[in-house]
């Protein structure tokens, strides 16, 4: 072998090398360099991820004008409350986090799932360490539910993925998730078709909590995005109605 052929080989091994020791960046999907990140994501991607940590009601998410404001509650809450009690986000539904959780939920991004649990994780903590509105019990819940599908949508999609994000989130929070302590009994349409206007009402009577899973017990509901806020309201009553003491709600993004 000539010495020109050896560094050529000598080279292209490096480079193997190099690449096989390189993570890529789990929202863009480009190199980066070292491996074993805990959050493997590009500076770019890292910026456009950042929490929202201000501007934002803490009792149901809703997001005011300047992100640099201190957390107030909204309008709605300050008049009527919510079923709720503590409520937990990462961030604004929209740019690359939105990207991320329609990747997870439709196309089985199964690492955008653990990162989108480790934003849910953190979000939870920032609310726990908190006092006032909306703030999360230190002590964590005594149940961890997802939001649940009806079977026909869990057969269409092939997986629930707030029960994902949930199954994630209990291994941080060393708290037992149950997905039966609430079952969907209606196939209704999916919220992101329909208007807001009528999202409430098609969602009305969807859901059937578990009083002997649920009576008197301390409970987080996790979903991946909320929006007008229909299906975590009506999944929040179910839970009530089965004799929940306290409800919690966690989301990625609002």
């Amino acid at each position: 072998m000539g010495i020109e052929a050896f560094f050529s080989r000598l080279a292209g091994g490096l480079g193997r090398i190099l690449f096989a020791l390189c993570d890529r960046c789990q929202a863009c999907g480009g190199l980066l360099p070292g491996s074993g990140q805990a959050r493997p994501l590009c500076p770019s991607c890292a910026e456009c991820l950042a929490p929202r940590l201000g501007g934002y009601c803490p009792k149901c998410g809703a997001l005011f004008e300047d992100p640099a404001a201190p957390p107030q509650l909204c309008p709605h809450c300050r008049l009527h409350g919510r079923p709720w009690d503590g409520f937990a986000f990462h961030a604004h539904y929209e740019g690359v986090l939105r990207e991320m959780v329609l990747g997870f939920k439709f196309r089985g991004r199964l690492g955008q799932g653990r990162l989108l649990a480790g934003f849910l994780a953190d979000a939870y903590c920032r609310a726990a360490a908190r006092t006032g509105d909306g703030a999360m019990p230190p002590a964590g819940p005594d149940l961890i539910v997802p939001v649940p599908l009806h079977p026909k949508r869990l057969a269409w999609r092939g997986f629930n993925q707030s029960l994902e994000l949930a199954r994630l989130l209990a291994n941080t929070l060393d708290r037992p998730v149950r997905p039966q302590a609430l079952v969907r009994i209606r196939n209704t349409t999916p919220q992101s078709q329909l208007p807001g206007a009528e999202r409430l009402e098609n969602i009305q009577g969807a859901f059937l909590g578990d009083p002997a899973a649920l009576d008197g017990r301390q409970i987080l509901l996790v979903d991946d995005v909320m929006t007008t806020g229909a299906t975590i309201e009506t999944a929040v009553l179910a839970l009530r109605r089965a004799g929940a003491a306290r409800v919690d709600v966690a989301v990625v993004a609002r």
